[in-house]
């Protein structure tokens, strides 16, 4: 179970949804949403990080648009896109540091957060993490990486990247190119043949259930190793 939590701004209150681990602390995981929002996929992958001992907390970053999410349907792309479309990236940025600062600085939280991004997310927590270091980044298929090239080496943590290869919007030599960009002693990079983007969304068509779960070993054993628990 989630609760609902605001992040003052400046500009208004972010909205933002908090999930707490069993035990009731721990290590905290900024969780930077897809491009549908913090959508029901979001929300099944912050309960699977509290499970693993986590204080998880997803920001609406869509919140000055005024809206959380984009529901499931036939236009949800479009609607998606749109919303896209509309936002300041900038401005989510720095959203995105504001959530992080916040979740670092709850009680619940033990030590420096870290960061997962999914999609749209993935490149938004690799643009955050180039402007405040988080204690490590987790990106799947970050759909900005081709254009956040230029500031890998501002990006210090501990990484790791997820990509497919057969990825309808990132090309495998753009997908080699990302590699080499963001390549380091503390970056782990995996690739999956057959996987689209967005593979590891049970709801979407272009999920790729082999591909998932490979992905989801190596970022619990990447958080182990990085941002342990207990």
């Amino acid at each position: 179970m989630s609760e609902r939590v605001v992040i003052p701004t400046g500009q208004g209150d972010m909205p933002a949804h908090l999930w707490l681990p069993q035990s009731g602390s721990g290590p905290g995981i900024l969780l930077v949403q897809e491009i549908f929002g913090v959508s029901d996929y979001i929300e099944r992958r912050a309960a699977d990080l509290a499970g693993l001992g986590y204080v998880v907390m997803a920001p609406e970053i869509y919140w000055r648009l005024g809206q959380g999410r984009v529901e499931n349907g036939p236009q949800m792309l479009e609607e998606a896109f749109s919303l896209l479309q509309r936002l300041d990236w900038d401005t989510a940025v720095s959203d995105g540091l504001l959530a992080l600062r916040a979740l670092e600085q709850r009680d619940e939280t033990t030590g420096e957060p870290g960061i997962v991004g999914f999609c749209f997310g993935g490149g938004l927590g690799f643009a955050i993490s180039a402007r405040h270091s988080p204690k490590a980044l987790v990106s799947y298929y970050g759909s900005a990486l081709p254009q956040l090239m230029g500031v890998a080496d501002q990006v210090g943590c501990p990484q790791l990247h997820h990509f497919g290869l057969a990825d309808s919007y990132i090309d495998a030599d753009m997908v080699r190119q990302i590699e080499q960009a963001v390549a380091g002693p503390n970056t782990e990079f995996h690739t999956y043949p057959g996987a689209d983007h967005a593979f590891d969304n049970a709801d979407w068509s272009g999920h790729h259930p082999e591909a998932s779960e490979r992905a989801w070993q190596h970022t619990v054993h990447f958080l182990q190793r990085w941002l342990p628990v207990g």
